[in-house]
């Protein structure tokens, strides 16, 4: 049996198993499984890697993408760069790491903002915005950080509301954060919401609920938005491609 499965805290909504299992059935790729290892810190990784001879691959999501690092033996130079890995082959008892996050999201906002190039506000300063914050490089387009805490280059929520000129010159609202996430579906980025409008464009890494709490006050404010589903799909895609090489 060829095992993969996806680390991380918690797990209760994994997209990644269903969309495994399901992949798995509808492709007819039989002798797989995809399992979930819920561990609450990340000393535990070693242990499921141990007891699981037969795992080829594994995801990795929320909070572990930086924390993971120090546990491999190798990165793909991307993640190097990025600062974070999602993805794990393990092959000869080997551990590498990769970013499928900068493939699935770069791919994704190609499609939806065609050869524009607004300027952006990246929410969150989590691993998922590291490979947000290079796909952007490489695709040209500039952006400020926001967080809760001011740092270089980065600035706070309060400086948002405080300054109508980030927004206004940032149209791109990109959500890196969980909030929003089922089941706490009314939670969003404190952003003055009062300042949207037509100009801008929320993109919400977040994929359940299909439209969260921030997306619907972008549309309600004449804007467009769209969530993280095809990102999702688009990075396990590429995370079977690199287990399967």
């Amino acid at each position: 049996m060829r095992k993969f499965g996806l680390i991380g805290f918690p797990l209760g909504h994994s997209f990644s198993k269903k969309y495994f299992s399901q992949k798995f059935e509808k492709e007819k790729i039989v002798g797989c499984q995809f399992d979930l290892y819920e561990i609450p810190k990340i000393e535990l990784f070693e242990k499921i890697v141990q007891e699981n001879s037969e795992l080829e691959g594994m995801a990795v999501t929320i909070p572990y993408k930086q924390e993971v690092m120090p546990y491999l033996d190798d990165l793909d130079p991307a993640c190097e760069v990025i600062g974070a890995v999602n993805c794990i082959k393990i092959k000869d008892n080997k551990l590498t790491g990769y970013n499928t996050d900068y493939i699935g999201f770069k791919h994704s906002l190609q499609s939806w903002i065609g050869e524009e190039r607004p300027n952006a506000l990246v929410l969150g300063t989590g691993g998922a915005s590291k490979a947000v914050k290079q796909a952007l490089k490489d695709l040209g387009i500039d952006f400020i950080s926001v967080s809760r805490k001011a740092a270089t280059n980065q600035i706070t929520y309060d400086d948002l509301a405080s300054n109508p000129e980030f927004l206004k010159n940032n149209p791109l609202i990109i959500n890196c954060t969980p909030l929003g996430t089922y089941p706490k579906v009314e939670g969003m980025p404190a952003i003055p919401l009062n300042q949207l409008n037509e100009a801008h464009r929320v993109y919400d890494l977040v994929y359940n609920p299909a439209e969260t709490a921030l997306m619907r006050a972008c549309i309600q404010a004449g804007g467009k938005s769209k969530n993280g589903q095809d990102m999702l799909e688009l990075q396990a895609e590429a995370a079977w491609k690199i287990w399967n090489e």
